[in-house]
């Protein structure tokens, strides 16, 4: 599999997103789609704190085992764990770090990103406590998710020369969710930060298992009042717009939605989670569509398309 850079990591254009880790899979069938993916490439996994109830660090650190050393370990920090353990003050950024190394069986995290900003917190505190991280060797790369473009203006602007800066950006970004491109993307390549697409298949709903005129599938993440927000009647017409625009060309719509985003100059690599070995290898299968200049204009069309 390809690879990209997330300031001096290098990582597989596609990622494993690890938040079923502990919530919808156990040990043993976290272990079996960690093994599917590490088969296929896959070196760039990213968890959470807060995944699974603490779970998942705990379940990727098990499934990784002696192969740690083979891979880049994501986590974040600052949602809420608890009421007591969350947000961004320096001094629980020192005590998260240690509870998820713990977790995760490690002796560094090679990306940490604040998961959340914290508005409480003025950012280039925040930083510092980062900053020192990196200089004790338990953190290689810093990151944040859910940041603005001014956001990440003001923490390029509160970062000391020589210190540790933000590497990344972890924002969702889909075919269906474009709103990165207005001010994040620009701002990433402009500031050298690597974006790291979330929810690449919008919730599943570019995998092409919810049609038009179709009831979503028994059980599904989105068949329940969740699925309401998604399953408008614009969204399945623009999913069966693009559908036919990938079968036209021996393609499916998962190639689409992976490739797609990685023509974007400014994405690492795209995240997304895997209930299955099934899904780990589908996922890791659909980064290869390199789409023409052609293909990206008609693409755009079908996604501004009115009516």
């Amino acid at each position: 599999m390809d690879t990209r850079r997330i300031g001096s990591l290098e990582v597989s254009v596609v990622g494993l997103g690890c938040n079923n880790f502990g919530r919808r899979l156990d040990s043993d069938s976290t272990s079996a789609v960690v093994d599917a993916a590490l088969d296929v490439g896959i070196t760039f996994f990213d968890t959470a704190d807060v995944y699974g109830g603490t779970k998942s660090e705990e379940y990727l650190a098990h499934a990784l085992g002696r192969r740690r050393e083979d891979v880049v370990i994501a986590t974040k920090f600052g949602s809420a764990v608890d009421e007591q353990t969350r947000g961004a003050r320096p001094e629980y950024v020192r005590r998260a770090v240690d509870d998820s190394l713990l977790r995760l069986g490690t002796d560094r995290i090679d990306l940490y990103q604040l998961h959340t900003p914290d508005p409480q917190v003025p950012i280039e505190e925040t930083l510092g406590a980062l900053d020192e991280l990196v200089n004790a060797g338990k953190v290689r790369e810093i990151g944040c998710s859910n940041f603005s473009a001014d956001q990440l203006r003001e923490a390029e602007e509160a970062t000391r020369e020589g210190a540790a800066r933000f590497a990344s950006v972890q924002n969702e970004y889909s075919l269906l969710h474009r709103e990165p491109e207005g001010d994040v993307l620009p701002e990433c390549e402009r500031l050298g930060i690597a974006f790291i697409p979330y929810f690449p298949l919008d919730n599943g709903l570019l995998t092409g298992k919810y049609r038009q005129g179709k009831d979503a599938p028994a059980g599904s993440r989105l068949d329940s009042g969740r699925g309401e927000r998604l399953l408008t009647d614009r969204n399945l017409d623009v999913v069966e717009r693009l559908i036919g625009f990938s079968e036209s060309r021996g393609r499916t719509i998962l190639e689409l939605a992976f490739s797609w985003l990685l023509t974007r100059p400014a994405v690492a690599s795209v995240i997304a989670g895997a209930t299955s070995s099934e899904q780990a290898r589908s996922n890791a299968a659909a980064a290869g569509w390199e789409l023409s200049d052609a293909e990206l204009a008609e693409v755009d069309s079908i996604l501004t398309r009115q009516g």
